[in-house]
């Protein structure tokens, strides 16, 4: 079975509805089969699925989700929204940033941008609905807050790539911090140039004394502590990364019972959640990897770099051209997914041309990020459609043209100035 049959045969069983770990396990075991044999095939993937099940590095999985599952059940989502709105809830538009921040706040202790989105949208959306604001907007903020999930530290995308690549998944965390902060600054503007252009989309908040500010902001300090004490021991070298999720889970679980959030039903459903969604990534993990050594035997990289080398582009001009696949294939993939197919295929690529694979690393994430907010299938859109049923898909994709433009300027600025991706990362140990 050569590559081409392969890649038909994937999209094939994913098109029939296959779950994606079962269709990359299934047709890396038998194209490898094909190629070397059933033996070699059969022994590769279980040394794959024993390794990795088995990967004290990988145990960041299910922690990181743990640790989500409990902040999310301890109320912080609806406490992060309104402190933030309590800031600048008042200005034009406010309740749009506010939600923005609000999800990046979030994202530092989930690590997902599907979870981000969800929440905050049940949250969010009755608030901004209440004082007027256009769906368009208030929806469009939602879904491209919610993106955030994936890049601000700590993050499950990360942790795959880490993975597959064998690049510092901690260095990766550190990475991704500036590019989160510049993609809420640049939400932000979105949503400025929006109301800007429309004031009715959306209208200012009441602005509530600085009293009520100041205890509205005081009831966030357990995020901000978590995500300090997460960030901040694997950037000064206090503990790994496997460490790291142990003390942010065990973090997350002291402020729930603090909280009294956290009853013995409550505590059951965060177990089983975080058991259903750690499992699923790890399959798809195994799965991914069989395929990826099967794409690799069957010669993908080698020819793809024949293919650029034929073309004759410089180093940055093949950079742009995978950006400008990565945009295209955002409108018919998932995130997970493209980053499963696709980094066997381009990290030796990348890698051979000179560039760092942590800066790859991240604007890889930075481009899956707009792929949850792209027609026609972003998932953040679905997410959000699913939670506010009587909303129109047609909306929300009008709503999110300003983010994406934002995204685009953001990717450009990261891909002319490598140091804000790299200058954190390079500071670690120093």
């Amino acid at each position: 079975m050569n590559a081409a049959i392969g890649f038909v045969a994937l999209f094939a069983l994913l098109l029939f509805g296959m779950p994606l770990a079962f269709a990359l396990g299934i047709v890396g075991f038998v194209g490898f089969a094909l190629m070397v044999g059933p033996l070699p095939a059969g022994a590769m993937s279980a040394q794959i699925a024993w390794d990795t099940l088995a990967s004290y590095s990988l145990s960041v999985l299910p922690l990181f989700v743990l640790m989500g599952n409990l902040v999310n059940h301890a109320g912080l989502s609806k406490q992060l929204y309104a402190a933030s709105n309590a800031m600048v809830g008042h200005f034009k538009g406010g309740l749009a940033m506010a939600t923005i921040v609000a999800c990046g706040g979030f994202a530092s202790v989930s690590g997902s941008s599907l979870a981000t989105a969800a929440t905050m949208s049940s949250i969010a959306m009755p608030s901004m609905r209440k004082y007027g604001y256009s769906p368009a907007l208030s929806s469009g903020s939602v879904a491209a807050g919610g993106t955030l999930g994936i890049l601000i530290p700590p993050s499950v995308i990360m942790v795959i790539y880490g993975s597959m690549t064998e690049t510092s998944i901690g260095a990766l965390f550190i990475a991704g911090i500036v590019p989160g902060l510049i993609g809420i600054l640049f939400y932000a503007a979105a949503v400025r140039f929006t109301v800007w252009r429309d004031p009715d989309a959306g209208p200012a908040g009441p602005k509530l004394p600085i009293r009520e500010r100041l205890l509205a902001i005081r009831e966030v300090w357990a995020v901000l502590g978590l995500f300090i004490l997460i960030i901040g021991g694997i950037y000064l070298g206090v503990f790994t990364p496997t460490e790291a999720a142990g003390m942010g889970a065990s973090g997350a679980f002291i402020i729930a019972l603090v909280k009294r959030t956290l009853t013995p039903a409550a505590f059951a459903r965060v177990l089983l959640e975080t058991v259903r969604t750690s499992a699923m990534l790890m399959c798809v993990l195994v799965g991914a990897l069989i395929f990826s050594n099967f794409v690799n035997v069957a010669g993908v990289p080698s020819q793809v770099v024949s293919l650029i080398n034929w073309f004759g582009l410089p180093p940055i001009g093949v950079i742009l051209l995978l950006i400008v696949f990565y945009l295209i294939l955002g409108c018919v993939f998932d995130s997970l997914a493209m980053i499963l197919l696709t980094v066997p295929i381009f990290f030796p690529l990348v890698t051979g041309l000179g560039f760092d694979p942590i800066w790859f690393g991240i604007l890889i994430v930075v481009a899956v990020e707009i792929s949850l907010i792209t027609p026609p299938i972003g998932m953040n859109i679905f997410v959000i459609r699913t939670v506010m049923t009587d909303l129109p898909v047609t909306t929300i994709y009008r709503g999110v043209v300003p983010f994406i433009v934002a995204d685009i300027v953001r990717l450009a600025l990261i891909v002319a100035v490598p140091a804000l991706i790299l200058f954190l990362p390079e500071q670690m140990g120093k």
